[in-house]
């Protein structure tokens, strides 16, 4: 069977088959560095990876390209209050945005790139544009004019004839002869940066800069564009109309959007206080391959509804797959034979997996088709009719299934403590956030540090009480989320500082510690602790050291071969 897609452009479901060869073309509009991405923002990359990742399964070669917007009005404004260069700035949030790439299991594009490093391209398709009569100057900002390019409208199948004078289609706070057109490139104003261009100082507009980076990277016409379903009006509109005024070819073959996100039902909003970036999450205990698989659960044309408890269900998903794994690879089979019925179930899932991916990356079918395996197989073992030939065809539909989901490896707390954002202590160590120790080097903010430092304290003392209750409310709970906002952007003001007084680069992808865990050495000593009591008839004590790991975020599990334990 075909893969099949989604294409906004066309609102049809249509096979798809590359422009040339065997290699797929896609851009992938990636994120506004001016703070750390979000989950929404995340809903939409993992779409994006789950996409790369099924194209590449079925043998197509991927060349992808994804921006990395590090100049608009955010950028700038957040930079300013920051009191940093732009440069230096967005580095510490592409730098970030690494991190939680790694920590996601995203795939690592052929080419991320940044906008501020292809604005020279970027004049030269305004260039382009103007000798084709498709845009004019108003107030030292060049603008396109929409009317001119008969196409407009086509993807997002709006309807431009009610759009009366003064409507607002666009962000860009600039004078222009009709609602419906966008610039092109922004004059400058006091205070932001500005490059030299024919049409005078200035820098480029956002929608612009995709269009550049897509075609230098990719070619005229590409195979794949994606991104936010919010993204399709006015920015893809935008894009396509510049782009194929520009070069008189189609822009894109297939426009794919990923739906938005919710928290319990509602918009996220940092004013309902539901939201979270991947490290709000992480702080609070969740693993990130937990978090991935929460966001791949619902087909991306359909809203998620982000929840905490959906957030548990995807960890015990991950488990029971993990668990299944360990049994297929550690089971005694009965004979040397094979199951007929084993082979024929792996077969099927496989098939119904594929299906369901070629079905315009139907996720929610694709993890139907596993479990349905792992209870089959499982209840086949129960009963003894598992086959050591059994055995490869059930773990290469694990193996299959997880080149696309990512979720099996159990990496999450290497992961983190590599980038800097784990640490391990001992039992008797109070659990506490991280924050940034005074600098003898600051003299001149050293006030404003310290009075900083006094407040992250504050918010940490205050969830160190919470956290010291076996049972929270729910509204116990929700002013633990908000305490923990506090305390991060606390220690990020923190950190501005230290950037501010260095003008250096970014710290890398060390993001300082979310997290804290026992160190694995801890755990052993306390397991032989535990052994030795039990030996002595101490089952007190036992059961003590048990409840001790497990309020420390480890389970233990007693087998024939001795004590095993895991991480929640």
């Amino acid at each position: 069977m075909a893969l099949r897609l989604y294409n906004t452009l066309t609102a049809q479901v249509e096979e798809f088959q590359p422009l040339a060869d065997n290699q797929v073309r896609m851009y992938t509009c990636g994120p506004t560095v001016y703070d750390f991405a979000h989950i929404g923002n995340f809903r939409t990359f993992v779409f994006q990876d789950i996409l790369r990742r099924y194209l590449k399964y079925r043998e197509y070669q991927v060349r992808q390209v994804m921006n990395l917007t590090d100049v608009d009005d955010k950028t700038i404004r957040n930079a300013r209050e920051a009191h940093l260069p732009l440069r230096d700035f967005t580095s510490k949030y592409i730098d970030a945005f690494e991190a939680d790439r790694q920590l996601l299991n995203l795939e690592r594009p052929e080419f991320s790139v940044r906008a501020t490093d292809h604005v020279e391209d970027m004049v030269k398709l305004i260039q382009v544009l103007a000798e084709k009569g498709y845009t004019y100057a108003s107030g030292g900002s060049i603008y396109f004019r929409v009317e001119k390019f008969a196409g407009y409208g086509k993807l997002s199948k709006i309807d431009l004839s009610g759009m009366q004078a003064g409507a607002r289609v666009d962000t860009d706070e600039y004078e222009k002869a009709n609602p419906r057109d966008f610039v092109l490139w922004k004059a400058a104003k006091e205070g932001e940066p500005r490059w030299e261009s024919p049409f005078g100082p200035g820098r480029p507009g956002w929608h612009i800069e995709c269009s550049v980076m897509a075609m230098k990277y990719l070619g005229e016409t590409l195979d794949i564009h994606s991104g936010g379903t919010d993204l399709a009006f006015p920015h893809h509109e935008n894009e396509i109309a510049q782009s194929e005024a520009a070069t008189g070819k189609p822009f894109a073959r297939f426009w794919l959007h990923a739906e938005h996100l919710m928290v319990n039902g509602e918009r996220m909003a940092k004013s309902l206080g539901n939201f979270f970036t991947l490290r709000d999450l992480i702080a609070r205990g969740h693993k990130p391959t937990a978090i991935r698989y929460h966001l791949a659960s619902v087909h991306f044309r359909k809203p998620l509804n982000f929840t905490f408890e959906g957030l548990h269900q995807a960890q015990q998903s991950i488990e029971r797959l993990r668990t299944f794994r360990s049994r297929i690879t550690l089971e005694n089979s009965g004979s040397s034979g094979e199951s007929s019925q084993l082979q024929s179930r792996a077969a099927e899932a496989r098939r119904a997996f594929e299906e369901a991916m070629d079905d315009n990356l139907n996720t929610a079918e694709a993890l139907g088709a596993v479990f349905d395996l792992v209870r089959d197989a499982n209840t086949a073992m129960d009963q003894g009719q598992f086959h050591e030939a059994d055995r490869p065809a059930l773990l290469d539909v694990l193996e299959r299934w997880d080149r696309v989901f990512a979720v099996l490896e159990d990496t999450d707390y290497s992961k983190l403590q590599e980038l800097g954002m784990l640490r391990t202590v001992e039992i008797s160590t109070t659990p506490a956030a991280h924050a940034p120790s005074p600098r003898e080097d600051l003299p001149a903010q050293d006030s404003e540090f310290q009075r900083l430092a006094q407040e992250h304290a504050r918010y940490a003392a205050e969830l160190e009480q919470l956290s010291g209750k076996r049972h929270r409310t729910e509204q116990e709970q929700l002013e633990e989320v908000r305490l923990k906002k506090l305390k991060l952007r606390v220690r990020d003001q923190m950190e501005n500082l230290v950037h501010q007084s260095e003008r250096g680069g970014p710290e890398g992808n060390k993001a300082g510690v979310l997290l804290e865990v026992l160190a694995g050495e801890e755990i052993e000593k306390r397991i032989q602790e535990r052994t030795a009591a039990r030996q002595s008839g101490d089952y007190a004590r036992a059961d003590e050291i048990r409840q001790e790991l497990q309020r420390a975020g480890v389970i233990l599990e007693d087998t024939k071969g001795g004590t095993r334990w895991k991480r929640k």
